[in-house]
């Protein structure tokens, strides 16, 4: 007889011992009785003992099975989420007061799995990336354009990584109207944003305090590589004499000289090409510069990728530490999950190495306080960035 109010699925040692170790999946593997449930819905977790595990969300199709909610024995209704959601939500407030631009729920490391939800102003945009939360997702706007005040809540569901759950690729409103391009602030910088025809949710949330802190070390001459909106260039504008912002897709190029000219950045040029190529001119030609950033794409999407990925960010490394002035900043960055914190710093060594050139490191970031990690699951910690400087 069942004890629960959720179909059971029974765990191995092995998956029971990942949950207890902190880590919120459970693979296929060590489901030795899977439950007789729909892709997501709750289910509660048991050990081969029969003892209750926690309860979480089911996947039919993706290889993670199952996706935890909770350790405790409680409903997973209307208000669990909606308590989750204001917990989340507390967090931004508190760290970034009456600033309206910030990620709000972050997945696995808000205790709600499969779930993203960015605030721009009055405007939200999600991103329900697993059965559970898609299933739920006009409640989740319902209950996001409540704790926030939105007038929009968008979907940015154009993602590949939902295909593996058997989910459809799709982008547009779910609740209100399409609000158009949106204005925000990131401190006292101006951006237009399209948020249904931007990279990820819009913008690239996850290094708004990045930029912030590329601004502060900014000096002289000035590179921004793999610029996309200017999130960096705008920012370093304020304090260089002169910022160069390399950006190879026509759409964005255009969006960042608006930008720029919204800001009154007379000093930002913006040049249309691939950031390798152009660093790899420079370098040749013996052109230098007093900063230089970074940021590039995830090189490494899977396993298979890394070795390919460790020889672009050796390489870009390397350039840019070619074309750095003695006294100069490079902020470098890698979003790859694949690369992690300890062989993004040896490429990035080996680079200096190649070079010929020592490197002091000044600080070593990651997210914003908007993208917690969670302690146990690694995948959690994917964005790296180093700011280094040449004595």
């Amino acid at each position: 007889m069942n004890p629960f109010a959720e179909p059971i699925a029974v765990l191995s040692r092995r998956g029971v011992d990942r949950l207890v170790r902190g880590h919120p999946w459970v693979y296929r593997s060590d489901v030795e009785t899977p439950p007789q449930a729909a892709s997501g819905d709750v289910v509660a977790l048991v050990d081969g003992r029969r003892r209750f595990q926690g309860k979480a969300f089911w996947s039919e199709r993706s290889q993670i099975a199952i996706r935890l909610l909770s350790r405790l024995e409680e409903p997973i209704d209307d208000d669990f989420l909606a308590r989750r959601i204001a917990s989340a939500v507390d967090l931004r407030r508190r760290a970034f007061g009456e600033e309206t631009l910030w990620r709000a729920v972050h997945g696995e490391s808000d205790l709600l799995p499969g779930l993203v939800a960015d605030r721009y102003g009055d405007v939200g945009v999600i991103q329900t990336l697993v059965p559970g939360t898609e299933r739920r997702k006009e409640l989740i706007a319902s209950l996001l354009a409540r704790e926030l005040g939105l007038r929009t809540v968008l979907e940015r569901n154009d993602v590949r990584v939902r295909e593996l759950e058997g989910l459809a690729q799709v982008k547009g409103v779910v609740l209100g109207s399409d609000p158009g391009p949106v204005e925000v602030r990131e401190g006292t910088v101006r951006f237009r944003l399209d948020l249904l025809a931007g990279q990820k949710t819009g913008s690239f949330l996850d290094q708004r305090e990045n930029h912030l802190c590329a601004g502060a070390y900014a000096r002289g001459r000035a590179l921004d590589c793999f610029s996309y909106a200017g999130g960096f260039a705008l920012q370093m504008a304020a304090r260089a004499d002169e910022v160069v912002a390399v950006e190879m897709q026509s759409q964005a190029a255009g969006m960042l000289r608006e930008n720029a000219a919204l800001n009154g950045a007379g000093n930002v040029r913006v040049e249309e090409a691939n950031a390798f190529d152009f660093l790899r001119d420079e370098s040749d030609k013996g052109r230098t510069w007093d900063t230089i950033v970074l940021d590039p794409p995830a090189f490494a999407k899977n396993k298979n990728s890394v070795d390919a990925a460790r020889r672009g960010y050796k390489e870009v490394n390397l350039r840019a530490l070619q074309c750095l002035r003695e006294g100069g900043i490079l902020i470098t960055a890698s979003c790859s999950y694949h690369v992690g914190a300890d062989a993004f710093e040896e490429l990035v060594l080996d680079a200096a190495r190649d070079a010929g050139r020592p490197v002091q490191v000044l600080e070593r970031r990651g997210a914003g306080r908007d993208h917690p990690e969670r302690l146990g699951m690694p995948e959690s910690r994917y964005l790296k960035c180093l700011v280094l400087r040449v004595p």
